[in-house]
């Protein structure tokens, strides 16, 4: 048995049994959580090379951050989209730039992207894998995250190209069941790895309802999350798509929408009882006029919203930013009815402990992961960051959580562990062969890039 005792930092254990500790250790025996406690007998760890003692007395140790929507394809093509709008987007990405992928260009972007997100501080994340148009791709992105060691659910999707002459338009497409068959059956077959399955569809906003209709069923027939963009300040393919949803018995627990801004109250209404989840993608959604994020509508129907960078090609992909946006921009809604009456605010409508809960617990929850991360609860995989206090950014801590969440960047993770192993260790990568694959990247996005005219594509 490998045991590695983490011992004297803060805690913020995400598990309301057990809350935030001042001072506290946590112990981790192969690949799950042993105990957390304020303190644990050591015994003969690190005697005679029984494990090892992780010294956290300068750390924040906390459960990984969830990155709960994430194209990690678009790794290597970051900067493209910062000034773009909805419309260049799927003008200049869909249209243009994602045709000129092959294999290789996908599994650097998930290689290097996913390593990127474990050295921020990020141990699982819902990569959203639309830009597949052969098995081969598919293949080159799950190896991609395979080898950087993250936790990951890949989400199969579908490229949206404009149709060549004689080809039907994306929306009309239903997803490819034996491709889903070929994966379940093959490097998903079981979902108790660090990579599991999940499908990434159109509709009800962005395909037909015929394949909206079809492509519920088929993650139904494979028992998959099935995830879905809504929004994004465009005329909806099927404008009664949540009620004929509703009708035919395909609301639940596992149907996710991302983003959802220009849903109605009914709509919301209905959603939620039914158990769907919910991801907010805050800075990319102010970005693109998709409205107001609706993070706060969520919570007041009970739902427990997620949270996500969504597409490295705009934002940083940096999970501490994406939740201090999240955090301060439904501030500013809900603060918004008080500053227009000019009446003074009593109290803040949301706390930087729910905003965690939405990086962690509730990304881990839309991914039906609950059980295995999200939280440092015994029993769990050990899916644990440490963050640097006595950085100049974070020290003094005087509250850790708020220093995590106001002050702390993805420079300041010092040391993560995934299912138990260590990924990164006093700062470093532990991953041979990355400045190549980054070299690499590189070329494969200056390929891309040439072979594109992705900018004038966008105007």
């Amino acid at each position: 048995m490998s045991r590695i005792l983490i011992k004297g930092g803060w805690i913020i254990s995400m598990d309301p049994s057990i809350g935030v500790l001042d001072r506290g250790d946590v112990l981790v025996e192969d690949d799950r959580i042993a105990a957390v406690a304020p303190s644990i007998d050591a015994g003969n760890i690190g005697a005679a090379g029984d494990g090892e003692i992780i010294d956290a007395s300068r750390m924040i140790v906390m459960p990984g951050l969830i990155d709960a929507h994430l194209h990690t394809w678009q790794t290597g093509i970051r900067g493209i989209a910062g000034n773009w709008t909805m419309g260049q987007y799927l003008r200049g990405m869909h249209a243009n730039l994602a045709t000129g992928y092959k294999p290789q260009d996908i599994y650097l972007a998930n290689l290097v992207g996913a390593l990127h997100h474990i050295a921020g501080g990020v141990t699982t994340i819902f990569d959203w894998c639309h830009n597949n148009p052969t098995p081969d791709h598919t293949d080159a992105a799950v190896r991609g995250l395979s080898e950087a060691g993250i936790r990951a659910v890949f989400a199969h999707g579908s490229p949206k190209p404009d149709p060549k002459e004689g080809q039907k338009h994306f929306s009309e497409v239903p997803h490819p069941a034996a491709e889903i068959k070929r994966l379940r059956d093959g490097a998903f077959a079981s979902d108790g790895g660090l990579m599991t399955l999940a499908m990434a569809i159109l509709g009800p906003h962005y395909s037909t309802y015929e394949v909206t209709h079809h492509d519920m069923l088929l993650a139904r027939e494979y028992g998959l999350t099935a995830s879905a963009h809504m929004s994004g300040g465009f005329h909806r393919m099927v404008p009664d798509g949540v009620y004929k949803m509703r009708d035919d018995g395909l609301l639940g627990p596992s149907f996710n929408i991302v983003h959802g801004n220009d849903l109605s109250d009914e709509e919301l209404d209905i959603l939620t009882d039914h158990g769907v989840t919910f991801t907010v993608t805050p800075e990319v959604e102010v970005q693109m006029g998709f409205g107001d994020p609706i993070t706060g509508r969520v919570i007041a129907r009970g739902g427990a919203p997620s949270i996500g960078v969504d597409v490295e090609s705009n934002i940083a992909g940096d999970m501490f930013a994406v939740t201090r946006t999240a955090l301060q921009i439904q501030r500013l809604i809900d603060n918004r009815p008080f500053a227009e009456a000019h009446k003074a605010i009593e109290s803040l409508s949301v706390s930087p402990l729910q905003a965690l809960e939405w990086a962690t617990l509730n990304g881990a929850r839309m991914m039906g992961l609950e059980d295995r991360t999200g939280s440092l609860t015994p029993g769990k995989q050990a899916d644990v960051i440490l963050i640097r206090a006595d950085d100049f950014n974070i020290h003094p801590v005087n509250d850790p959580v708020n220093a995590v969440v106001f002050y702390a960047t993805a420079a300041n993770v010092d040391t993560v562990l995934i299912g138990g192993a260590v990924r990164k260790r006093g700062g470093k990568l532990d991953h041979a062969g990355l400045s190549d694959a980054m070299d690499q990247l590189a070329a494969s996005s200056a390929r891309i890039l040439k072979g594109s005219g992705a900018m004038a594509a966008a105007q």
